[in-house]
């Protein structure tokens, strides 16, 4: 059976986890919800933890009824170049940064249209920078409890703390901040590189049987 996942921002390691360990269906026919993994990741400075949060415009008037496919990206504020010059000064010291930047960089050059789509492309870069296949399946209809695939869109859901004891690894500040778990899966390929997919996989899931 499948697992229903919304496409986030940058998604979190663990999110990144059941892609890497799982057939993924998109969820792509639920409204829109503010204060979501949808357009905001974490990842670490030298002041900590750091939230990149994506802008979007709002239809007025259909503020908690716009379908995320729909959503768009406000542009009028240039948070591409501000986003990628943060992940510049957080990792241009770590081990892999320059190896995957070419590869990573255009995205915060053409990032326009709708979030979604946008998600879409950044989950398929990193997959292939990770060497994980891109899932293409999306959902034609909202169910609010699914019927054919398992469901995971709560990984989405950026106040939910999920008690998962993510193996740790070196990190950028890791003297300054300690351990920092489940940050952007960018994180995870900065400081771990071509060893970042066996970490993904080798990740315990045990919520998905709960």
């Amino acid at each position: 059976m499948s697992l229903l996942v919304h496409p986030t921002y940058l998604p979190s390691i663990i999110t990144f986890s059941v892609i890497a360990q799982n057939d993924i269906v998109w969820e792509a026919c639920d409204n829109f919800q503010k204060q979501t993994y949808r357009n905001r990741c974490y990842i670490c400075t030298d002041q900590g933890k750091h939230m990149l949060n994506i802008p979007i415009k709002h239809t007025k008037g259909k503020e908690d009824h716009q379908k995320y496919s729909e959503i768009e990206m406000d542009n009028s504020f240039n948070w591409q170049k501000q986003h990628w010059r943060t992940l510049e000064t957080a990792y241009r010291t770590s081990p892999f940064f320059e190896f995957y930047e070419d590869d990573l960089k255009p995205l915060f050059e053409e990032a326009k249209g709708s979030l979604f789509d946008f998600n879409l492309k950044t989950i398929k870069t990193i997959g292939d920078c990770l060497g994980i296949e891109n899932p293409t399946k999306k959902t034609s209809s909202y169910e609010v409890i699914p019927s054919k695939n398992v469901d995971t869109r709560f990984l989405a859901e950026s106040k939910r703390e999920l008690s998962i004891g993510l193996a740790e690894y070196s990190q950028v500040f890791e003297e300054r901040h300690g351990f920092i778990s489940n940050l952007s899966i960018l994180d995870l390929l900065f400081n771990e590189g071509t060893n970042a997919l066996t970490y993904l996989k080798n990740q315990s899931l045990g919520f998905l049987d709960a």
